[in-house]
């Protein structure tokens, strides 16, 4: 009962969109500076966990002065994007570290998802996201929870190994470079984090009692398929 009332609640939180385009590193109604935003964040750091999805809080954007992140480095070029301190390998399930991690030690901050044990997206453009989900809705391929970022449409898959996937386009004549895959010690973005580059949110959010990922291979021919003539002009992760 309490795990459904967390995804619930994830849902929730992860499905805000902004009502106006705002210029790069302002958000209405962020979660960094408000209590009730920083609830939300732990809430949904709990509730990956529970997944089984190992968790770690990321840097944070900065406004002003002191910004973009807090990094430090004020280049940065995905502010509020990437794991700073504690490094990523020390991503946990643990409910105790989480809760001592988001409430004392970095209270607001992004949730990251370290990939590769539990959990692995393959991503294309945001352009191509919504075209994506509903060929892969009108031929019958059944899809996990979607995330997307201002830039990039994440379909969370089962783990694979870097092999594995190797193995898998090797066989295709050829596969776009619009085509991201985000596996073995690299991490995902989770609502409702925001980015210096705007929020991250649902398309499909985690269901309840639904734990199994798809497989990669099962999608790669859809995914290929669309990204081909997906336009892509940044060459960052998120």
């Amino acid at each position: 009962m309490r795990r459904t009332r967390r995804l619930e609640q994830w849902r929730r939180a992860g499905s805000w969109r902004p009502t106006a385009r705002l210029e790069p590193g302002f958000w209405r109604d962020t979660a960094f500076w408000r209590p009730g935003g920083r609830r939300r964040v732990l809430a949904a750091a709990l509730a990956a966990a529970e997944l089984g999805w190992p968790v770690v809080p990321g840097a944070r954007p900065v406004r002003g002065a002191a910004g973009p992140c807090a990094c430090g480095d004020v280049c940065c070029p995905v502010p509020g994007a990437h794991p700073h301190e504690p490094a990523l390998l020390a991503a946990t399930t643990d409910p105790r570290m989480v809760r001592w991690w988001w409430e004392r030690r970095a209270p607001g901050a992004p949730v990251l998802v370290a990939t590769g044990r539990t959990v692995c997206a393959v991503s294309v453009p945001a352009s191509a996201g919504p075209r994506l989900l509903a060929w892969f809705d009108r031929i019958g391929v059944p899809l996990g929870p979607v995330l997307a970022t201002p830039s990039r449409y994440l379909l969370l898959v089962a783990p694979y190994t870097l092999d594995e996937l190797g193995g898998l386009l090797a066989e295709r004549a050829w596969v776009p470079g619009s085509l991201r895959y985000h596996g073995p010690g690299g991490y995902l973005l989770l609502p409702p984090s925001r980015t210096g580059a705007g929020p991250v949110h649902w398309v499909r959010p985690p269901r309840a009692g639904a734990t199994r990922l798809p497989q990669v291979a099962a999608m790669l021919g859809g995914l290929i398929a669309v990204a081909t003539t997906a336009p892509d002009g940044s060459r960052l992760p998120f």
